[in-house]
């Protein structure tokens, strides 16, 4: 599966702001069969404090719905269950666990159902906006190729000159 550009935006901000050491992307669960199907979007890793930042990503511009609100309550709670699992199976030797999803435009309603999950790192609506802000700020004092295609637009457009 192909990464898409959401994931890359939060890619760029766990190996430049939060200081991840490694970014994976689109990872599936190990084994195969039905659960391999399951992915998760971004996982980032530091290995001196022993954290992993595990991303869902949904970046819809016009609002985030999938079919109708209640489905797509239920979905992203899934996802999170999800990211818990992978955490639970494959991760034991990680302290810290920072369970997020990331999504440009959510909703009121969605928002409100979204912020009762505990232990749930909701970056949405203005959180996200700080994120890319942040970025931006970066990318405008650096120049140095960080290998993640959206920082690096960033920094071509931070850069241009009239």
């Amino acid at each position: 599966m192909t990464t898409d550009i959401g994931e890359y935006i939060v890619g760029a901000h766990l190996r430049l702001i939060e200081k991840c050491d490694f970014i994976d992307y689109n990872v599936r669960r190990p084994g195969g069969k039905m659960q391999g199907l399951e992915e998760l979007d971004v996982l980032g890793f530091k290995f001196e404090t022993e954290e992993v930042f595990l991303c869902e990503v949904t970046t819809h511009i016009t609002g985030l719905l999938i079919g109708t609100q209640q489905k797509t309550i239920q979905k992203i709670k899934d996802k999170h269950e999800r990211q818990k699992r992978y955490a639970k199976d494959h991760l034991q030797k990680f302290k810290t666990f920072h369970f997020m999803f990331w999504s440009p435009v959510v909703s009121t309603g969605i928002k409100r159902e979204l912020e009762q999950i505990t232990g749930f790192e909701l970056v949405i609506n203005g959180e996200y906006k700080k994120r890319i802000d942040q970025l931006k700020a970066l990318a405008k004092v650096t120049s140095y190729d960080a290998a993640n295609p959206f920082f690096r637009t960033l920094q071509i457009l931070e850069h241009l000159r009239s």
